[in-house]
Formats: C-alpha cells, structure tokens, sequence
C-alpha cells in the first residue's frame, strides 16, 4: 500500500499524528544563540527576541513552517511542558539549558504559556 494511502486510511489520522509531531519538534529546533541574556518580566520578549526569532519569528508567527508557530502555543503546550522543551530541546530544537538561567526558562515558559 502506497504511504499516502496509509496515512489516509480509518487509522490515518493517529499515524499522520505520530509522523508530524516528531517533524513538528524538529522544526521548533535549531533556533536561538549562545548569547546569554538578563531577566525579568520586562526582559521575557527580549530574550526570545535574543534566541528564538530566527525559528520563531519576531512576532511568534513562525519562520520554518506552521509548526513553529508560537502566538497560541499555550493552548497547545502547558507551562511545564514549554519549560522541558526550552531546557531539554529534543525533536531538532536545542536545548538551551546551561545557555539561559532557570530563572530565564522560567520567565520564558510563563510567557509562552499565556499566548492563546
């Protein structure tokens, strides 16, 4: 059977899943510097600003595809979940613990979880 069939067929919908939320993962990768920045609630814009618009975009909006779209990425993603992504990276994203403070994730995390 042809892959798009498969993908296509009753059971379709949860296999096309498990393929696109590796890819989806991988595309929220790749994104940031090593710059480290300072924090405080003030300073959360600036520092996605400082290491994930060139994956994310400058208004969130995505630059590598539908799945690095971050403006209602807090309905999709909880707090903590956010949180393991930024510190653990995985799927193509790095992880950016030891690059941002926890106090940074933290901040980060919070403001990404509050876009829905």
């Amino acid at each position: 059977m042809p892959i798009a069939a498969t993908l296509l067929a009753p059971r379709g919908a949860a296999r096309l899943l498990l393929v696109l939320a590796p890819a989806a993962l991988l595309l929220l990768g790749g994104c940031g510097s090593s710059a480290k920045t300072t924090i405080g609630s003030a300073d959360t814009p600036q520092v996605f600003k400082s290491n994930c618009v060139s994956c994310h975009g400058t208004d969130l909006q995505g630059r590598m595809g539908a799945s690095t779209n971050l403006t209602k990425v807090g309905k999709r993603m909880t707090k903590d979940q956010i949180e393991k992504q930024i510190k653990q990276g995985g799927g193509g994203m790095p992880a950016f613990n030891g690059r941002l403070s926890d106090a940074q994730i933290d901040e980060l995390a919070s403001w990404l979880s509050a876009k829905k």
